[in-house]
């Protein structure tokens, strides 16, 4: 199962000043131009204070040049990990495009008045969900979380104000490195990376592929 891959490739001078600079471009032509399905979903991570590794698929919620912020309870397995384990990695898989970009950082809580403004923007259910669910622990059934769902949507109504869970809440993940990668023909890829320097600046560093 092979696929040749695009001619047109990515250099040097085609990168914008920052990582997140180039991301922003990256992202808006597969959100806009490639109309990809969720490009803001990305394969999280993490490694437990034994370095032993889990990934799952998480949506970015938001980014700037602070980090890439995602959400979760903080009981999730993930949370548990970058509690003993704080370095994150970011996979975004954009392969209609033959790219993707990773993210390799540091991750630390978002203080609660930025998670309690990005709560309230949640549908209604989303944010029943979040209490109805204590994610990655053991249940009976889809019964039990049905029924705990239910509870929660009899004493929260649509158009009532749910409160924050305090268990709930963000992660941003402050980069130290973002690679760039775009496929090109007889897998000789492009790989830029930006490496952080002492300074605040970015270093560009092109690997082999």
């Amino acid at each position: 199962m092979r696929k040749h891959y695009r001619a047109e490739g990515l250099t040097e001078a085609d990168l914008a000043a920052t990582p997140v600079e180039q991301f922003a471009r990256w992202f808006r032509l597969a959100a806009a131009e490639a109309h990809l399905f969720e490009p803001n979903a990305m394969v999280v991570s993490t490694a437990d204070a034994e370095g032993r590794p889990s990934s799952r698929t998480v949506l970015l919620k938001h980014f700037d040049e602070q980090g890439f912020v995602f959400y979760t309870n903080y009981g999730s397995r993930k949370a548990r990990d970058l509690a003993e384990n704080p370095y994150v990695s970011l996979l975004f898989p954009w392969h209609p495009m033959a790219r993707q970009v990773i993210v390799q950082g540091v991750a630390r809580r978002t203080g609660r008045d930025e998670t309690a403004a990005y709560f309230r923007t949640r549908p209604h259910g989303s944010q029943l969900g979040a209490w109805a669910s204590a994610q990655s622990t053991l249940i009976a059934s889809r019964a039990e979380l049905d029924a705990s769902y239910a509870a929660l949507a009899a004493r929260y109504p649509e158009g009532e104000q749910v409160p924050v869970p305090p268990h709930w809440g963000g992660f941003r993940v402050v980069p130290e490195s973002v690679e760039f990668w775009q496929g090109r023909e007889n897998r000789l890829h492009d790989r830029l990376r930006y490496v952080a320097g002492p300074d605040g600046g970015w270093r560009v560093e092109r690997l082999s592929p």
